[in-house]
């Protein structure tokens, strides 16, 4: 296990939110020990003595279900270095002697290539590792070259692209729903499923990130990677095992599958929108537009939605339909899966009947199914809902990933290959999209999205 872990963007969200909480909760389970060391670097004038009181505030905001022994013992064993990631011989004082390093990216996608550069020049210790935040990279040519200099550096299996929706809980549930119940396995086709939706509304508008987010909107920050990743779970063949190269060819296969968008599949099968101003709850918020640190002429989709056909035995002529939004009246984070209605009802009327829906909810973590059974009434019928409340993990979906970066396990992270494969499936939507060939449609804050 490596017990030094370099995080490059040191002071900034994603550190404060959710790494520093997520190693606070690994010291927690005792998988981190005396001897692991955190270096936090950026180009601030920061002292440690100053990083450590921001740090110890941040796992007071974020952490604070953590112990406070956890949370102290990662704010003692972590030090910050002033670090420009352009300059490699400051990037090398940084990662030098002390055995293996990793070294995690928590920078905006347009600074990778620029810091494995540095890395490369700087030299690793042997047996280190590189961790990339997602999205990787920015379009389809810029992710084949960040793999290209990537591997000029270190093996794939040491390189970690990291996804944390992987890490959730749900993400096994979704797995072991499938593979281990002989009841869903073999209805897990196009002949018995209609449609598959892969949801995450949120009522959280900007929260602070006009700086990334207005760079890449919905498409970019969540379809491109958490809910195509999400895809191939629930689409994947079954895998011969759970280790790395099983289950990531599983996933690359369904990527390939997807039938790539002609132009006029973009105007048919995609939407996009924008939220103005409305209300979420008891507060008034303001036109995206509005946000500080936004740029109205970007036109970024705070909405985005799309409709995937598979070209596979398996799933031909079934829909999956993805879909995200900021702003939205309800949170609904699922992976909805609608079962085709029975072909006949010996009933001797026309009885409405609801479809069969099972329903992984991703948070909070739970599983749903919706059957139909008898009502009150002779010939009636009624809703019968099946529920269970997944346990809580033993680790958040960031101290998963930290977990699987210092232990060296690659399952969940996102092969060279299989990122390339998911630009491949977005770059038309991106480009009609750019050239406004569909429509950027306006939802008012707390409601249900774009009405078109």
């Amino acid at each position: 296990m490596i017990d030094r872990l370099v995080v490059f963007g040191g002071t900034g969200d994603l550190n404060a939110r959710y790494l520093l909480p997520g190693l606070a909760a690994l010291r927690a389970a005792g998988h981190l020990g005396d001897r692991f060391r955190l270096t936090c670097a950026d180009r601030s004038e920061t002292s440690t003595e100053q990083f450590r009181e921001w740090a110890a505030a941040q796992l007071d905001r974020y952490g604070g279900a953590t112990p406070v022994e956890a949370r102290q013992a990662v704010v003692a064993a972590a030090d910050f270095r002033r670090c420009d990631v352009t300059d490699a011989d400051s990037v090398a004082a940084l990662v030098a002697g002390g055995g293996p390093v990793a070294a995690y990216l928590a920078l905006p996608p347009g600074l990778f290539a620029t810091a494995v550069t540095a890395l490369s020049r700087a030299g690793l210790p042997p047996d280190s590792r590189i961790v990339l935040e997602k999205p990787f990279g920015e379009h389809l040519a810029d992710a084949v070259e960040l793999n290209r200099l990537l591997a000029d550096v270190l093996p794939e299996e040491a390189v970690f692209r990291v996804d944390h929706f992987l890490a959730m809980s749900t993400v096994e549930n979704i797995l072991g729903a499938r593979l281990a119940n002989r009841v869903f396995e073999p209805l897990w086709n196009s002949t018995h499923i209609a449609e598959v939706d892969i949801v995450w509304d949120e009522r959280l508008t900007l929260a602070g990130r006009a700086g990334y987010y207005d760079r890449a909107g919905a498409l970019k920050d969540m379809v491109q990677n958490h809910l195509l990743q999400l895809l191939c779970l629930v689409a994947m063949e079954p895998p011969i095992s759970l280790g790395e190269r099983d289950l990531r060819d599983r996933k690359v296969d369904v990527l390939r599958t997807i039938r790539p968008f002609t132009a006029a599949d973009v105007a048919r099968r995609t939407r996009r929108g924008r939220y103005v101003a409305g209300r979420i709850g008891d507060r008034d918020v303001p036109a995206y537009v509005d946000e500080d640190g936004v740029d109205p002429d970007r036109r970024t989709e705070t909405f985005a939605q799309i409709e995937l056909e598979l070209d596979s035995w398996r799933w031909s002529g079934t829909t999956f339909r993805l879909r995200t939004g900021k702003a939205l009246g309800a949170d609904r984070m699922e992976v909805a899966v609608r079962f085709r209605p029975v072909p006949h009802l010996p009933f001797g009327h026309d009885g409405r009947v609801g479809p069969n829906l099972l329903r992984f909810g991703l948070a909070p973590e739970d599983m749903t199914l919706d059957l139909t059974g008898t009502g009150s009434a002779a010939r009636t019928f009624a809703p019968v809902r099946l529920a269970a409340r997944m346990p809580p993990p033993d680790l958040p979906p960031y101290g998963r990933v930290l977990f699987d970066v210092l232990t060296g396990d690659p399952v969940l992270s996102i092969r060279g290959d299989e990122a390339e494969e998911s630009w491949r499936v977005v770059e038309p939507i991106l480009a009609a999209w750019s050239a406004d060939n569909v429509p950027l449609y306006e939802y008012p804050a707390g409601s249900d999205g774009p009405a078109s």
